[in-house]
């Protein structure tokens, strides 16, 4: 996709005016942290919920290289249109994604031009929607891979509370405790997305491919979920048999 040079010098002018008041004294901030206030020219929206104000920014910072890491949209690097992405959806799971995938490649706890380091784009997701199940296990396979395992742990407790009764996200959230080798975590999260209906059998085989699987004591007591309903990724959802943690590297 090609894009004119004024649409890109008004899209870097107005990051750089942004970032510039960001740290004037007296400037109003939006849930202030070490990882920067919320506040944004644009947004910040709900990737969830507020698809309607995200295409612009798909259009033309989110495009499919930059979403790759093969180039950057408005810059040579994808850093800079990650990190709009970003500010103006501090949960889009995409992009949050790809942003962990970036810091990789780069071999960089802050990846060239982005504003803040890759973990703090995970926090600023989980400050922003605390109770985004999806946001909150992406933020617990970036600490598992980097071997930070009980703040991964934590993150899938919060993940647990905030998926109430949905199955699809127990049964996902077991599959990451799995990859930690949590096994006994992993196995009430099997449990319970069985009781709520989903009935997947992937996350049942990997434990008992390492003899911790044991039959629930209580069978489902609604309609067997078969197609995922309100945690999806943008409407793509990994298939339910494979890990969740997997999908991410792909």
């Amino acid at each position: 996709m090609h894009f004119n040079s004024s649409h890109r010098f008004v899209c870097q002018l107005v990051g750089l005016l942004m970032s510039l008041f960001a740290t004037m004294p007296g400037h109003a901030q939006t849930g202030d942290s070490a990882c920067g206030s919320l506040a944004n020219g644009y947004g910040p929206y709900d990737y969830r919920t507020d698809k309607t104000k995200l295409g612009i920014v798909e259009r033309y910072h989110f495009t499919p290289a930059v979403e790759t890491l093969i180039r950057g949209s408005t810059n040579v690097l994808p850093g800079p249109d990650l990190d709009y992405t970003l500010r103006a959806s501090p949960n889009h799971h995409r992009a949050l994604m790809s942003m962990m995938r970036y810091g990789e490649k780069m071999k960089s706890p802050q990846p060239q031009g982005t504003g803040y380091s890759v973990e703090c784009y995970f926090e600023r997701a989980v400050r922003f929607r605390p109770d985004d199940t999806i946001a909150r296990m992406l933020y617990a396979t970036f600490l598992s891979k980097n071997a930070r395992t009980p703040e991964a742990i934590r993150q899938l407790e919060l993940a647990t509370v905030a998926a109430a009764d949905n199955g699809f996200s127990h049964y996902n959230i077991g599959l990451i405790y799995f990859d930690l080798k949590k096994y006994d975590k992993a196995l009430l999260q099997a449990h319970k997305a069985i009781s709520l209906g989903f009935l997947q059998s992937a996350l049942r085989d990997q434990l008992q491919s390492v003899g911790q699987w044991t039959e629930p004591a209580v069978q489902p007591l609604v309609a067997p979920e078969t197609v995922p309903t309100n945690e999806s990724v943008d409407g793509a959802n990994p298939p339910a048999n494979e890990p969740m943690s997997k999908s991410i590297q792909q």
